[in-house]
């Protein structure tokens, strides 16, 4: 659990669930991604199952609140012989954007990753969301590579 200044960052518990489904609606609505509540239980549940197929971070203020969260998972890699993470989601309520709280959940999952060994944390943004970017070039190295998928 990380503090700075009157934000904690610290893993999800089962009673943060009302509010991380609040949340999780309004980051798919951001994206115009559709998502059911049936989708937001399977997540609920790869975040609750052990070990874990993802895990979260929340920032909560001091009255408990929380403010935004931040979803890895583990990766291996292979040519590198070693772990990497990856941030899949990290989404921060619009009153406190600008504030640093993602910026705390980066250094947390970071705090983590340094602990356990990793070799890299990686993620990506949509190229128009330039007030994520702004922060994130801040934070970590935009690499050359570029993104491709196949769509099943």
């Amino acid at each position: 659990m990380l503090t700075q200044s009157l934000v904690t960052v610290r893993p999800i518990t089962l009673q943060d669930y009302d509010c991380w489904c609040l949340l999780y609606g309004a980051y798919a609505a951001f994206y115009a991604f559709s998502q059911t509540q049936a989708m937001r239980e399977h997540v609920w549940q790869w975040l609750q199952q052990s070990p874990p197929v993802i895990y979260a971070l929340v920032a909560v203020n001091a009255e408990g609140e929380i403010l935004g969260f931040l979803h890895y998972r583990l990766f291996a890699r292979p040519l590198a012989a070693s772990i990497g993470a990856y941030v899949d989601d990290l989404f921060v309520v619009p009153e406190a954007r600008g504030q640093g709280v993602a910026q705390q959940l980066i250094q947390a999952v970071a705090h983590i990753g340094r602990e356990n060994k990793w070799s890299v944390i990686r993620w990506m943004t949509a190229s128009d969301n330039l007030r994520a970017r702004a922060c994130y070039d801040k934070l970590a190295e935009h690499t050359y590579w570029q993104t491709y998928e196949i769509k099943l």
